[in-house]
């Protein structure tokens, strides 16, 4: 057993140096998402936060001043790129909706983006943005902040390391008994802000667990459904009000096959009647991984993880015990984006793969729709 653990262990890199040059940001969106931006850049001692944009007259102005910072305010993305001469890069932090039209801007004007998730809400925005990319030739990374949590990482090694053999089958989730995320406001709710309920919320999340652990195979099918079965219900938002332009999803399932003869069965929910929709399950031909589930879809997992094999004709199991985790998660998000502007490094979480989850969150959504089985075709960048 010891043997099996110590492959997973993690290896030693060498630690950059960083010459003093601060690297100009400004953040677009200031949502409560955009704190947490804000406060890892100030960690940041080669980042100075020149700029703020959102469409509500005085948030900007108001959100910088209340974290402490000072800058330059602006009413819109293209104000704070038009005006940032000297901008290097920007954070995303809109609605979903916003994120598509916002990074292309970004981009096209020479300014590496960090966006948040979901990528976007459908699949043509997906490869509308990873056109201007790819023109640009500047830095986009999706803020999929779990990838830098240990345990996701030994999930990832643990299905690279060949001891599950032959994946065929995936099951995955997660959700929350009463989560429907209202204390911010409506815009995760409206169906023209956000688009997507928990599908894009927290679902991206969960695709990203696996999809990345796995190499990210390409999606071929999807049959899905979504609903808005608790939304109408008052007791399940932060104000009665909020029902009337409630618009989302909020539970989501999905029969997924990918390249590889790999099927991925997936569920999603910002509220149900049970305790967890059930832990995540990567199946193989030489051994399968149960990942405990969380209450609440934090990025991580619920507990240690079980390797399930034979060993010498006899079934056994080997528990992978909860790693620890170094600094925050967030920190390392923003870090990994301001070392790829740096350094010239590639993308921490690169288009390339997200536009994957997004095609599958499209997927989901358009199957539901039609009521019936739809075919992924992405469309080449």
């Amino acid at each position: 057993m010891s043997n099996i653990l110590d492959a997973f262990k993690e290896k030693q890199t060498e630690k950059k140096v960083y010459d003093g040059k601060k690297i100009k940001v400004g953040i677009i969106g200031c949502g409560w998402i955009a704190e947490a931006h804000l406060k890892s850049y100030l960690k940041c001692e080669d980042v100075e936060v020149v700029a703020f944009a959102d469409l509500v007259p005085g948030k900007a102005e108001a959100f910088a001043k209340q974290n402490g910072v000072e800058g330059n305010y602006y009413l819109s993305d293209k104000e704070l790129i038009d005006n940032e001469k000297d901008l290097d890069a920007v954070s995303i932090c809109t609605y979903n909706r916003q994120h598509a039209p916002c990074a292309i801007y970004a981009l096209e004007h020479g300014v590496h983006v960090l966006l948040e998730k979901p990528m976007c809400v459908t699949l043509e925005e997906a490869v509308d943005i990873c056109k201007a990319e790819k023109k640009s030739g500047k830095i986009l990374s999706i803020g999929f902040q779990p990838r830098f949590d240990e345990n996701m990482k030994m999930v990832k090694k643990i299905c690279e390391s060949g001891v599950l053999g032959k994946i065929y089958y995936i099951q995955t989730g997660g959700g929350r008994r009463m989560g429907i995320p209202t204390p911010f406001g409506t815009s995760f709710i409206q169906e023209d802000t956000a688009g997507l309920g928990a599908l894009g919320d927290i679902g991206c999340y969960s695709l990203d667990m696996v999809l990345n652990a796995i190499g990210y195979p390409k999606p071929l099918t999807v049959t899905g459904f979504k609903a808005g079965l608790f939304g109408k219900k008052p007791e399940y938002l932060q104000k009665p009000e909020y029902t009337e332009v409630f618009g989302v999803d909020d539970f989501a399932a999905a029969y997924i096959r990918l390249e590889n003869d790999i099927v991925l069965d997936f569920r999603i929910a910002w509220a149900m009647h049970c305790d967890t929709p059930g832990d995540t399950i990567i199946m193989g031909t030489e051994g399968g991984l149960r990942i405990p589930s969380t209450e609440c879809w934090n990025g991580s997992i619920g507990g240690a993880m079980t390797i399930y094999h034979n060993i010498a004709g006899e079934c056994v199991e080997t528990v992978i015990p909860e790693c620890d985790n170094d600094g925050d998660n967030f920190d390392k998000k923003i870090r990994s984006f301001i070392d790829a502007i740096e350094f010239n490094l590639p993308a921490p979480v690169p288009s390339s793969q997200i536009i994957y989850n997004q095609a599958i969150i499209d997927g989901i959504a358009r199957s539901s729709d039609l009521g019936r089985e739809v075919t992924i075709e992405i469309p080449e960048i």
